[in-house]
């Protein structure tokens, strides 16, 4: 049984006043990978080894958290319809619960985290904020659906090739909220064509 996601809007508020717990790094590149974390290379821990793309999965994973639950708090206060209301709902719950395990993980592993999105992840939300009406509900679905898309396809790639338990386990649960929001995204029907191709040219470059 789901809880509503509206419930869960001090939960969300308490997640967001736990984050100053956590230190801050600056970011400029549109990933949000801190330097310190990319030049760390490989090292071992006791779940096994930790690479690069291992902490770059779990920053990713938090910013992620950091701009999707204000924008799924968003869709449920002003949204025109019920099935835009729905998919903000989704990502309440599904970012609520995720938010508070990358932290657990981030702190098992030694992982600095961000405390606000990236500039890009700011310019989402901000053009959200300025729509309405059926402008709103377009942004909101293809923007995130973009977003998710791209994510969606980097969890894939880590979770093929981690050594690591805790990231392995990480990105399963990851991939699982991924995957509910994406599907919950397009039961809404305002996915555009454009959208998917754009997220296919971007995970798989031409050679």
């Amino acid at each position: 049984m789901r809880i509503n996601g509206t419930a869960l809007l001090v939960a969300a508020l308490v997640v967001t006043l736990g984050a100053i717990a956590f230190p801050v790094w600056s970011y400029a590149d549109r990933s949000g990978t801190g330097q310190a974390n990319v030049a760390a290379g490989t090292v071992n821990t006791q779940w096994g080894p930790l690479t690069a793309a291992d902490r770059d999965l779990i920053v990713r994973v938090r910013l992620a958290g950091l701009w999707e639950l204000p924008a799924g708090q968003q869709a449920v206060e002003r949204a025109p319809s019920q099935a835009i209301k729905e998919a903000g709902d989704h990502l309440i719950v599904g970012h609520t619960d995720l938010d508070k395990r990358v932290r657990i993980v981030a702190a098992q592993l030694g992982v600095e985290l961000p405390n606000q999105p990236n500039e890009q992840q700011q310019g989402w939300l901000q053009e959200m904020t300025a729509a309405t009406g059926a402008e709103y509900e377009y942004k909101f679905v293809n923007l995130l659906r973009a977003s998710h898309g791209k994510i969606f396809a980097t969890i894939a790639e880590v979770r093929a090739g981690t050594q690591n338990d805790v990231i392995r386990r990480h990105a399963t649960q990851a991939n699982q909220t991924v995957l509910d929001h994406m599907n919950v995204l397009e039961d809404t029907g305002l996915v555009d064509p454009k959208t998917i191709a754009d997220v296919a040219a971007a995970v798989n470059p031409p050679k």
